[in-house]
């Protein structure tokens, strides 16, 4: 919720600066909790999906793997878009995900996905994002982590990370869907054994025993040293963070209080700042079901949270329909058509709404300059009712 926001560095450096003047940080249960991703998106940058990798990352993984790494950065969500719609990227392949339906201003996001020459989509189960292809297009079915993944060395296991940095192993225990199915380990070293059959690396062997593989990583990520052992504990093991332990990587050696320029956030007239959300019953993308125990909403998505009292301002009444149009930077401006206002106990000159569905009102190019993350929690919008 914070960081998806034009200035969500500058505010969680904010919350950090309260927690310093509190002497928060170094207790026991007082301390922030910065959860990075989950389900293993934690563990993802962890072990070195980056796009924008260290020199020092680099080099480990040199040493650790006998390759050499390009050093140029790579492209985010955003920025991916952008070079397909450039033509500079013209094979997309997705390990999972949603892709699609995730990224912000779907008509955009489709039409650059389409522009590429190939889509590749590893996955456990059907999507949108398998309909939004390129001139050539490949559905991967893989192994999920329930299913047993049976190797040559026998049933293997993965490494993840969870919210709070701790390392653990994750044994799959059902039947497989189908006997054919491949593990995504398996099928990366599949392609790339494809795409470089002279390599020296031994995809092969690594697929026989994941432990292979926890063991390069031992070599190439600092902090995994003598990996399969600690990760067999009875809790796995916790990565190290410095602060809990009040060691701060700061020039001075100390906590430091940072410090940001107030910005221009004045709305124009009119205009409502629209956050997008997620329901009870949603994974991410996944929709089980158009009911939302926690806000009280039965059978129903295609709606807009609002303030009553802007309700009555704009002359929407319970349940009308409305338009909802926002306006990007740019000054471009994008719609949804026929939404019901819903009154909800939420701050005045505030809306909400469902991802993804009204990902179509966030513009590609209205991100954080701080961290390239899409603006999605504070959509510049006008709600009328519907004409």
């Amino acid at each position: 919720g914070l960081t998806q926001h034009e200035h969500g560095v500058d505010t969680v450096r904010e919350v950090v600066n309260l927690l310093l003047l509190r002497g928060n940080l170094g207790r026991e249960g007082a301390g922030p909790s910065p959860v990075r991703g989950h389900s293993n998106v934690q563990g993802n940058r962890t072990c070195g999906i980056d796009h924008r990798p260290t020199d020092a990352f680099l080099d480990r993984l040199t040493d650790a793997c006998g390759i050499t790494p390009p050093r140029e950065h790579g492209l985010d969500t955003v920025g991916t878009i952008k070079a397909m719609r450039r033509g500079e990227v013209k094979v997309f392949v997705a390990m999972g995900g949603n892709f699609a339906m995730a990224a912000p201003d779907t008509p955009a996001t489709f039409a650059a996905l389409r522009s590429c020459d190939l889509t590749v989509q590893v996955s456990t189960k059907l999507n949108r994002s398998h309909l939004v292809h390129g001139a050539g297009a490949l559905i991967l079915p893989c192994l999920g982590r329930t299913e047993k993944d049976h190797q040559r060395k026998g049933v293997q296991s993965t490494s993840v990370e969870d919210s709070m940095s701790m390392v653990h192993l994750s044994i799959g225990m059902k039947r497989p869907a189908s006997p054919h199915l491949l593990s995504e380990p398996a099928i990366v070293a599949g392609m790339a054994r494809a795409a470089l059959p002279g390599s020296a690396t031994p995809w092969h062997w690594y697929i026989e025993d994941y432990d292979r593989i926890r063991d390069t990583m031992a070599k190439a990520l600092d902090g995994f040293e003598d990996f399969n052992r600690r990760v067999r504990l009875p809790l796995g093991f916790r990565i190290r963070q410095p602060a809990r332990e009040l060691v701060f990587l700061t020039p001075s050696g100390r906590a430091e209080f940072s410090a940001a320029a107030l910005p221009d956030v004045v709305p124009a007239a009119g205009t409502l700042a629209l956050g997008t959300m997620r329901s009870h019953d949603q994974w991410n993308t996944t929709v089980y079901s158009d009911n939302d125990r926690y806000r009280g909403i039965e059978n129903l998505r295609t709606l807009v949270f609002m303030n009553r009292a802007d309700m009555r301002e704009r002359g929407i009444t319970d349940l009308g329909p409305v338009d909802i149009t926002s306006t990007a930077k740019d000054g471009s401006r994008r719609r949804l058509d026929g939404y019901l206002a819903v009154p909800y106990d939420i701050p005045r000159g505030c809306a909400a709404g469902y991802m993804p569905e009204m990902n179509v009102l966030c513009a590609l190019g209205d991100f954080s300059t701080q961290s390239d993350q899409p603006i999605m929690k504070h959509v510049e919008v006008t709600i009328v009712p519907a004409a």
